[in-house]
């Protein structure tokens, strides 16, 4: 028995020095071709009531999410409360270019992170990136032994950066006719 136990606890140690050693900032991103001019798809990004038509965190159906006013642009914020809990704002704004913003969340843990969305026109395509980073604390760092944060918001992202292709296609679509 006694064995065993020393076992367990070097493999808990073990763990936890492990974690210590990771990153103490993460970065995920992830981007994608849309055949829309910038000024068809910068909206849906910069109106945060325009989110629940696109972005698969404010699609989730758990989550009750409260759009401020000015619901767009610098200032603009949605409170969330689900599964998880918290906030976004719009914390700068360049037209068919760039939007900042910051996402603070109190629940399952306290994070303060920073999302970027990129639009970079390339002929008849802009290409949008979607990034999300901020500082890795311990207990972020010791979950990340366990649970690939960066493949489960990529997949996300990858999902929201469809969704807004989609709707920003069909757009395209409709004011060419």
């Amino acid at each position: 028995m006694t064995t065993l136990l020393l076992i367990i606890a070097a493999i808990v140690a073990a763990v936890l020095i492990y974690a210590a050693t990771k990153p103490g900032h993460f970065s995920i991103s992830r981007s994608a071709d849309i055949e829309a001019p910038p000024a068809r798809i910068f909206p849906l990004v910069n109106d945060l009531a325009d989110h629940e038509k696109w972005s698969p965190f404010a699609q989730d159906p758990k989550t009750r999410n409260v759009v401020g006013t000015p619901s767009a642009g610098p200032g603009a914020r949605v409170d969330f409360d689900g599964s998880c809990r918290g906030s976004l704002s719009v914390t700068e704004s360049k037209p068919d270019a760039k939007i900042l913003m910051r996402l603070l969340m109190t629940k399952p843990m306290p994070y303060d992170n920073e999302i970027e969305f990129t639009f970079v026109p390339k002929g008849a395509v802009t290409n949008v990136t979607w990034k999300m980073s901020g500082p890795q604390p311990y207990l972020g760092k010791l979950m990340s032994v366990f649970i690939d944060c960066e493949k489960m918001c990529g997949k996300q992202f990858e999902q929201g950066l469809a969704n807004l292709r989609k709707l920003s296609e069909q757009k395209s679509l409709q004011a060419a006719e």
